[in-house]
């Protein structure tokens, strides 16, 4: 039997923003593009609503994953049951992304914020899960409680909780 390999696309439901978020998206993180905007039609405009030659979706991607922004219309909102996460090797890195997600959007706690368009995302450091997964007990511990106090994170400052150094 041959072996399939599926193809997981994710698809982001906006109101009439698709196109404006997929230029955002992809103006913030490198090896990223939109490859084609697929636009409505007269067919089933007593459904969608939508003028023809209006934006239906964007395919695009954003450091080599692909994914679908959908004008859909104002039923369904982005909530934090589902998030992107980047991983971040430097300080300047989390600052980077951080700053340019968080404009317009509303900066949380523990790495998390939400854009402009509602979507939530965590910008960690990429050595966080080795922290937290360390065998010390201890040293997970002092990460844990260094984590739970920021907004933003600060990499020397859980690099110095994980040493015992705080």
């Amino acid at each position: 039997m041959a072996t399939v390999t599926p193809r997981i696309t994710p698809f982001l439901w906006f109101d009439s923003q698709a196109e404006q978020a997929a230029e955002f998206y992809t103006s913030v993180f490198g090896n990223s593009r939109i490859k084609q905007i697929n636009r409505y039609g007269n067919a089933g405009k007593d459904t969608h609503g939508r003028e023809a030659g209006t934006v239906m979706t964007v395919e695009f991607e954003i450091c080599g994953q692909a994914l679908v922004a959908l004008n859909g219309g104002p039923l369904f909102k982005f909530n934090e049951a589902v998030s992107f996460a980047v991983a971040c090797d430097t300080q300047e890195e989390i600052d980077y992304f951080w700053s340019k997600l968080s404009e317009g959007g509303e900066e949380s706690r523990c790495g998390w914020l939400k854009d402009k368009y509602g979507l939530s995302w965590q910008v960690v450091p990429s050595a966080l899960p080795e922290m937290l997964r360390n065998a010390d007990a201890a040293a997970r511990d002092r990460v844990m409680d260094a984590l739970l106090k920021m907004k933003k994170f600060e990499l020397r400052a859980l690099q110095r909780a994980y040493e015992g150094r705080a």
